[in-house]
């Protein structure tokens, strides 16, 4: 049973509760089982949550879509109360930090019946494209140990590639559900601005970039959670429309003949992409009108614009600026700038330079910006992008060194050029599995629709997850 679980995807092993051919508990049981057998290699557990996952799977469970699944927390964006948070910080690893409240997405997991295992890696703050923090070291990519797993989703991503468990949490404010999805074969989708809400902590965080929902193998499952967890809270700052159905009901459901413009190169830098990068697009492309949709080189001039990249990095970095003097708060105690890594440092720092007339007039030029973007999407439906750049680097070409961090930086921005765009302008983007590099590295494809209609990337993402299916496709690293 334990070996023919790590092969189902998370509504197959609610399934097997629902219908009496398996308990929580030994769902439970199993994945724990696989996370010892398999994250010695792969360092993407860093945090078990063994004992209160046993304990909570014997008691009753909340009849909800995925009773008795076993789930994993990112270290990062979310809190579960009673258990460590460290968010790839060895300050708060060494003042051994635990969370005092639950977050309201976390209640919405817990209500649908998934049981908490553990907390994955993350890179500190979530600050970067790797996860390889020195908190606690690299995760490994299941399909080649030697090769990053993307970040700041790493360590969910490769627990999930590696079939630890069916799905687990992911949050992205430039790419960091997206670029792991790649980075490990998996399907990664960040929600529209405002869908998924980040009660109690945050009204919005990023201004307003930073989301979250999961990382998993297969379009069914993505869809089903996003249905459980969207929806505001009261004091939320956004309202995202609702769909006109579920998201679940776009599986396997027509969405019709789409407008597809496509982006095979960074714009202004030709040949800069890596060939396979070029490769998955074009394949993607013929697969889409093979599927009976006009497909066409097009995309928006705004994702040409410099501006929109500075304006980033102006809002990122105060608010890393911002987080720190908040975990002084919440904790008590002053943090060392030797205990954060070179790349927080530089952040850091840019970050307390910017003024608030300048953070101000940044956010007006962002909202200019993301209605130019917007309109493009008046004439098309979707846009198809690569994920990243290139195909997972080797660990350590993305860790910056303390004497140079900022050329380290720079390595990062040229491998997330698609990403970031879609944080700013608050559109939903989803990164699915369909290309391998003859090396045997996944190279994930990204599809962006306009604001608020996730409803459509779940009906081309489940046209394409039949066209050319991935989910039985294997890690070497497997349970």
């Amino acid at each position: 049973m334990a070996d023919a679980l790590a092969s189902l995807d998370a509504t197959a092993q609610a399934e097997l509760v629902r219908r009496g051919k398996a308990t929580p508990r030994e769902l439970v049981d199993a994945a724990i089982a696989r996370i010892e057998a398999l994250n010695p290699q792969l360092n993407a557990v860093i945090l078990p949550l063994f004992e209160e996952a046993r304990r909570r799977a014997e008691r009753p469970l909340p009849d909800g879509p995925f009773r008795g699944v076993p789930f994993l927390l990112k270290d990062l964006d979310v809190a579960l109360a009673g258990t460590p948070n460290h968010c790839g910080m060895r300050f708060l690893k060494r003042i051994g930090h635990v969370s005092t409240n639950t977050s309201h997405l976390v209640k919405r997991f817990l209500a649908a019946g998934l049981v908490p295992v553990g907390k994955t890696n993350t890179p500190e703050l979530g600050l970067t494209v790797t996860t390889e923090p020195l908190a606690y070291g690299a995760s490994r990519n299941p399909w080649n140990l030697g090769h990053s797993t993307g970040g700041s989703s790493g360590g969910s991503a490769a627990a999930v590639a590696a079939g630890l468990v069916p799905f687990a949490h992911a949050s992205d404010g430039g790419g960091s559900i997206r670029i792991p999805a790649s980075e490990c074969g998996l399907v990664g989708l960040k929600p529209s601005r405002g869908r998924i809400s980040l009660a109690p902590e945050y009204g919005e965080y990023w201004a307003g970039m930073v989301t979250n929902l999961v990382v998993s193998r297969t379009v069914r499952d993505t869809a089903a959670i996003l249905d459980w967890t969207a929806g505001m809270v009261p004091g939320d700052p956004y309202a995202t429309p609702p769909p006109r159905r579920p998201f679940a009901a776009e599986l396997g459901a027509s969405p019709g003949r789409l407008r597809i413009g496509v982006l095979a190169e960074i714009p202004g830098q030709p040949g800069a992409l890596h060939a396979d990068c070029v490769a998955a697009v074009q394949g993607a492309a013929r697969t889409l009108e093979s599927l009976g949709h006009a497909v066409e080189e097009a995309y928006p001039q705004a994702l040409a614009e410099g501006e929109a990249s500075a304006h980033f990095l102006t809002t990122m970095t105060s608010w890393v600026a911002s987080a720190l003097d908040e975990w002084q708060t919440v904790t008590g105690q002053i943090i060392d700038e030797a205990e954060l890594e070179p790349g927080t440092r530089v952040y850091a720092g840019m970050g307390r330079q910017v003024s608030a007339a300048a953070y101000l007039a940044a956010q007006k030029s962002l909202s200019r910006w993301s209605r130019r973007m917007a309109a493009w999407w008046d004439e098309f439906d979707l846009l198809l992008t690569p994920t990243l750049g290139a195909p997972p680097p080797e660990i350590g070409w993305l860790v910056p060194s303390e004497d140079d961090p900022v050329s380290t930086l720079a390595k990062v921005a040229n491998l997330v050029p698609f990403t970031p765009p879609f944080n700013l302008s608050g559109q939903p983007a989803i990164s699915l599995p369909l290309h391998w590099t003859a090396a045997g590295l996944p190279i994930g494809v990204q599809v962006v629709a306009a604001y608020a209609r996730e409803d459509l990337l779940i009906a081309v993402a489940s046209q394409l997850e039949d066209a050319r299916p991935w989910r039985d496709r294997r890690p070497p690293i497997h349970a």
